[in-house]
């Protein structure tokens, strides 16, 4: 059991550290909001929990649940959001402090949906260690991955709280929020080579 907990920890590292970056960008789109972490802790957890479900019903045999050659095209959701959020800032006036508040709140299921949609890569990994292994040590992954789903959020939250980076974050917040969701899908979409990409 000690060594399925060792093994998770690692993947989990592996296929998740680069969430540290995105989770940073909602804090800073959510900094001075009440509810920030909540909201993102909530988000992290229904799309990560949408992450293990298909790959335990892959890993299961439910290959028609999720199709391996449908992972790529979920780089459209944060492509979505990115280009969504660019919309955004572009049409957005300067004067209207109101609306840039507004512009800026939290969603859990946007935080959710680019959770699953830049899970596609854990998906892949995760599938055949879970068709390999016993049901209790998938157990034991499962438990492990939730646990460090809230040590994630907190990582990043320190992350985004050190006053160096909070003060570039908040400054450039608002171009890189949709830059790194544009470019999480785009990458998404070519590495899975979706549309023949």
């Amino acid at each position: 059991m000690l060594t399925s907990i060792l093994q998770a920890v690692g993947l989990f590292l592996a296929t998740n550290i680069d969430d540290i970056i995105i989770l940073s960008l909602f804090y800073a789109r959510g900094a001075g909001q009440p509810g920030t972490t909540r909201k993102l802790l909530a988000g992290q957890y229904l799309g990560f929990g949408g992450i293990l479900l298909a790959a335990v019903l892959v890993s299961l045999g439910a290959r028609s649940f999720l199709p391996e050659e449908t992972l790529p095209y979920f780089g459209l959701i944060p492509l979505a959001l990115g280009l969504y959020a660019a919309w955004k800032v572009w049409r957005s006036d300067d004067d209207d402090d109101e609306g840039k508040i507004a512009d800026k709140r939290i969603s859990v299921l946007t935080v959710a949906a680019v959770t699953f949609a830049n899970g596609g890569d854990n998906i892949g990994v995760y599938v055949p260690v879970f068709a390999t292994v016993s049901t209790s040590a998938i157990v034991a992954y499962c438990v492990v991955f939730l646990a460090l789903v809230a040590v994630l959020v907190m990582a990043a939250k320190f992350v985004a709280t050190r006053r160096p980076i909070a003060e570039v974050l908040e400054r450039w917040e608002h171009i890189l929020f949709p830059l790194v969701l544009i470019g999480l899908g785009v990458v998404i979409l070519v590495e899975g080579g979706a549309f023949g990409l």
